[in-house]
Parts: C-alpha cells; sequence; structure tokens
C-alpha cells in the first residue's frame, strides 16, 4: 500500500507484471473511487463549461454520453484532464484526485454570479472493469439485455441500470467499462464481480497499461505549464464553433500559430533499461539535451522499455536517452504503443 494523493491505494495484489497481463488477456477490476465526482447543475451550468473545458460541452446530446477535455488556465496551460458526463440534472466531472481541490477552486472562481450549483459526490465510488473477456464477466452480474444495450453503445457512452451509470470509458486501451456506484452498495459489487471472473488490479498495473496505451498521466505528461499542443491533447479541443470563447483559447491557437513547442511522441527501446521520467533525450552524440522523458516504464505486453518523450518535431527514426549515465538508443515514433492486446507503434 502507498499514500496516492492522501488515499492508501495497493500498488499490486500479488503481482504487477501479472496483473498487467490480466487485464489484456482477460479481465480485471480496478477500484478507482479516489477521482473526484463533481456534478453541476442550475440553468447556467452549461455554459459554464463551455467556457471552462477545452472541449465542447455541446457535443453531449445524450443523457450519459461522455468527452475527455483539457481544462485551461490562462496561460493555456492544463488544469486538469477530465472526463465529463450529461446526466439527467446537468453534468458530471471526474478529475485527478491530486487536481481536486485545484479543480474545485477555479469552478467556483469563474462561476460568478452564474446560475450554477457545484455538488463533490462523497457518497459515490467508482469501479473500472477491463479487459477483452468484460462482458463476459458482466454478463453473469446484469441481465443479457442490458449487456446486448451496452454492447451496442459506441465508446465513450453510458447507460443507467439499477442506481448504477455504466459507462464505456476506462484508461487501460482496452475494452472495458467504469461503474459510478453508490458508496454503500461498492463493497458487494466488487465481491460480484471477482465471483464473476475477474481479478483485483493495483496501481502498478493501471500505470504500465495506460502508458502502453498512450495515456497521460497528470504531473508527469502533463501539468499547467503544457499546452494540450505539448501531450498529445491537441484532439480534445474543440475549435468547431469559432464563436465559442473558452478560457485558454488564445494562448493555444497563438502557440500553435508560432509552432514553437516540443510535442510529446513514444520511444521503443530495444536495450533493457530502466526507463524513467526526467531523464534526458538527445538526437545526437552532442551533450545538448533536445527532450525529457515525461512517464517512463518496462512494457509487460512488449517485453520491451517503453516511454513518452517530450521533444522537438523531427523526422529522426532514433534517439538516444541517458539512463543512468549510459546512452539508450530507441525508436521514436507515435505516443501509443498497444491496443487491446496488439501493437500499435509506428516509427517515425
Amino acid at each position: 500500500m502507498i499514500n496516492f494523493s492522501g488515499w492508501e491505494m495497493p500498488i499490486h495484489y500479488g503481482s504487477q507484471m501479472k496483473e498487467h497481463l490480466i487485464v489484456r488477456k482477460s479481465c480485471g477490476l480496478f477500484d478507482v473511487s479516489h477521482m473526484a465526482i463533481i456534478d453541476i447543475s442550475g440553468a447556467e451550468s452549461k455554459e459554464l463549461l463551455k467556457l471552462i473545458l477545452a472541449n465542447d460541452i455541446s457535443n453531449l446530446s445524450q443523457e450519459y454520453d461522455a468527452l475527455y477535455s483539457a481544462m485551461l488556465n490562462e496561460r493555456g496551460g492544463i488544469i486538469d484532464d477530465l472526463i465529463a458526463y450529461k446526466i439527467p440534472m446537468g453534468f458530471r466531472l471526474i478529475v485527478n484526485c491530486a487536481t481536486r481541490n485545484t479543480v474545485l477552486k477555479w469552478i467556483e472562481k469563474q462561476i460568478l454570479d452564474k446560475k450554477v450549483k457545484i455538488h463533490e459526490r462523497k457518497d459515490l465510488s467508482i469501479l473500472a472493469i477491463q479487459g477483452p473477456s468484460v462482458y463476459k464477466v458482466i454478463s453473469k452480474i446484469f441481465s443479457l439485455d442490458f449487456v446486448e444495450k451496452l454492447k451496442n453503445l459506441r465508446s465513450l457512452q453510458g447507460i443507467l441500470v439499477d442506481g448504477m451509470q455504466v459507462s464505456k470509458t476506462g484508461y487501460t486501451g482496452e475494452r472495458g467499462v467504469e461503474i459510478i456506484i453508490p458508496n454503500e452498495l461498492t463493497e458487494d459489487f466488487w465481491n460480484k464481480v471477482l465471483d464473476a471472473g475477474a481479478l483485483p488490479i493495483g496501481l502498478g498495473a493501471r500505470d504500465t497499461l495506460r502508458l502502453e496505451a498512450g495515456l497521460n498521466l497528470y504531473g508527469s505528461d502533463m501539468d499547467e505549464d503544457i499546452s494540450p499542443l505539448e501531450c498529445n491533447m491537441e484532439w480534445t479541443v474543440s475549435l468547431k464553433n469559432k464563436n465559442r470563447e473558452f478560457i485558454g483559447k488564445e494562448p493555444f491557437l497563438n502557440k500553435k500559430k508560432r509552432a514553437d513547442f516540443h510535442v510529446l511522441k513514444g520511444l521503443l527501446f530495444n536495450e533493457r533499461a530502466i526507463v524513467r521520467s526526467n531523464q534526458e533525450v538527445f538526437f545526437n552524440d552532442r551533450r545538448i539535451p533536445n527532450g525529457v522523458i515525461t512517464s517512463g516504464s518496462y512494457s509487460p505486453s512488449l517485453k520491451k522499455s517503453i516511454a513518452l518523450a517530450r521533444i522537438p518535431t523531427t523526422n529522426l527514426k532514433t534517439c538516444v536517452a541517458e539512463v543512468r549515465g549510459k546512452r539508450v538508443e530507441a525508436l521514436i515514433g507515435s505516443p501509443q504503443f498497444v491496443k487491446e492486446g496488439k501493437l500499435i507503434f509506428k516509427e517515425n
């Protein structure tokens, strides 16, 4: 167990490596109740979210639809990356536990005289069921009719059942669902999922799974000084409605126009190396670093070390990372490595 932003979290339940591969090959169960759940309601809740989210909340047409978005500051840096849901009484944000206080204060600052109410849902928990066998597992818990409805939903859509919000979301690169559930039902439901064939997964495997999928970790791959342009999140910034003004829009557009930023790329190492955050990246043998690793680890799926690195835009095929004083060569490519158990890394 470790302290994770005030939460006692299991690193693993026996073997981090085995847990990682369980999610890739079968089905794993995560308790992610450390994430903060914030409900926003009121006549002007939509207008508020159009202002404070870089993605456009207007794109959510049906209840329990979701979108992934950055919340930007006035400089265009990322306050948090989050999931926003449309729910019957308004909207629901799922934010990182490490940014919880910052996000709440930021939202309150932007409300001013708007007709908006904020309610942090400490009465709710979040469980994630992830892996190729997810439907086999949940078909032992829910009705077959419900499971078929769920299968027919698109990614980032959800449905309500028995007082639980079940959404086709996750942070592993696998098929799966996340379930928002009343606290008093959580322990019983957790046990039902385990009885149905899933296995518990700790924080360690959650990190290697998200890294293989090329998904960012707040505080490592992005923070309040990093633009979406610099962490592979440009796609989450909606510019379709040219009349929509959102916080951080002008510095985002200015940075994009100047093209003076580094980008987040994937590094794949053939040589054995322990790759970690903040190690320097070089394009040649000169002692001047060209970039930095933001996240790095051993990939249990690929049996190689992988990393995300923030580097200048380049057509080079390889770079060198300095690992414990040793130069180790890596292939440069897309910042995604594995999706649904398959290698998707593309070299430059």
